[in-house]
């Protein structure tokens, strides 16, 4: 249902929170989250160009978040490099259905509508702080061993 790219952006930008107030390299990033490094460089690309990431060369340069995470959602990541499209009129350009949708189509357009309010409802921050046994990005066993280097 999602491509490739708004997953990509949803891992790095899991990343880049959980990473604050730390700036990351790239190859940083991409390795963490795993993907390939030149497509996730064209998706930081295109989550700085939307003001969601800050992007910085050169020595100590990196990416790091641009917003906060309490007030980030899912839906702005998504919309940020892929927007969700609703269905307005109909897909198959049907001169007689026009903006008026068939049965099919507006349970798809209503299923879409959920997802986006769910989305939008939803923000980095609660992604980080929902009580689960799996961490987002993160082998229970390395969150394990990262908690306990912090003893």
């Amino acid at each position: 249902m999602f491509s490739k790219t708004v997953e990509y952006a949803l891992r790095a930008v899991v990343h880049l929170a959980q990473a604050l107030p730390d700036t990351r390299k790239t190859s940083e990033v991409a390795q963490s989250t795993k993907v390939p490094p030149a497509y996730l460089a064209k998706v930081l690309q295109s989550l700085a160009s939307k003001g969601i990431v800050k992007m910085t060369r050169g020595i100590g340069g990196g990416v790091t978040l641009a917003r906060d995470i309490h007030t980030t959602t899912i839906l702005d990541i998504v919309n940020a490099v892929e927007p969700i499209q609703r269905i307005s009129h109909c897909p198959l350009d049907l001169k007689g259905h026009g903006t008026h949708l068939c049965a099919l189509h507006r349970r798809m357009d209503t299923a879409i509508a959920q997802m986006e309010t769910a989305f939008r409802l939803t923000t980095v921050a609660q992604l980080l702080s929902e009580p689960n046994t799996s961490v987002p990005l993160c082998d229970k066993l390395t969150k394990i061993k990262k908690d306990s280097d912090k003893q």
